[in-house]
């Protein structure tokens, strides 16, 4: 979800307000997921870079979450959305991981939307993470090391038990992944739009699920036509 402070400053306004308006985009784009009966859809909120911000904005995006759980939890459990989060826990206020662990708990038996918010998440931290995990396991020896495969690394990581994502949709015209989901989109489609986060809605998630549908998934194979 790229583009919140190009937005603000595009208007003469500060970034806090960009990234208010990105909060907005989220709940446009979690409703039209629910439109569209897409299962899964995870947000990049917060980064483990991120913490290298200045402290107001850092202060500011912990606050708009709080603020999202608190606002819309309630909306977001009756129209049957099921909250995950990955990421890290450490440096992270109690009072919103409280609030986390309040909005997964209360949600998790629902079944029309799962959406997973990345927040203080790193690929590369968890990809290291699930190393360490499975290190443990054979030097305690519930493991072999000729047990490590692909489903075993996928099973360690934070995702564990959500699919790999078959649409990646990168906002502002950044062509780069910045460290997230690396492991899980290996063949993931990716669309990148122009647009500024704060613009984003049912229009643009519609243009970027066409596209999708118009590209041949190969998966190392003979051609196979997308599907969403």
């Amino acid at each position: 979800m790229d583009g919140n402070g190009r937005w603000a400053a595009s208007r003469g306004m500060p970034r806090a307000l960009g990234h208010r308006q990105g909060v907005e985009a989220v709940r446009r784009t979690v409703r039209a997921a629910i439109e569209l009966g897409i299962p899964y859809l995870t947000i990049y909120s917060f980064s483990s870079e991120n913490w290298s911000r200045p402290p107001d904005e850092i202060e500011d995006l912990m606050g708009l979450m709080k603020r999202f759980i608190r606002r819309d939890l309630a909306e977001m459990h009756q129209a049957g959305v099921r909250i995950t989060v990955i990421g890290e826990r450490e440096h992270v206020d109690p009072e919103l991981l409280a609030l986390i662990d309040e909005a997964k708990e209360l949600t998790a038996i629902n079944t029309t939307l799962t959406l997973v918010i990345a927040f203080n998440y790193g690929s590369r931290g968890e990809i290291a993470k699930a190393a360490r995990k499975l290190a443990v396991a054979v030097a305690e020896g519930r493991l072999a090391p000729a047990d490590i495969t692909v489903d075993a690394v996928g099973q360690a990581l934070d995702t564990d038990g959500i699919p790999d994502p078959d649409l990646l949709v990168r906002t502002s015209g950044e062509l780069r992944l910045s460290n997230f989901l690396l492991w899980q989109s290996a063949y993931t489609e990716f669309v990148f739009l122009d647009v500024n986060w704060p613009d984003f809605g049912r229009a643009e998630l519609e243009q970027a699920i066409a596209s999708f549908r118009a590209r041949d998934r190969r998966f190392g194979g003979p051609t196979r036509r997308s599907t969403a």
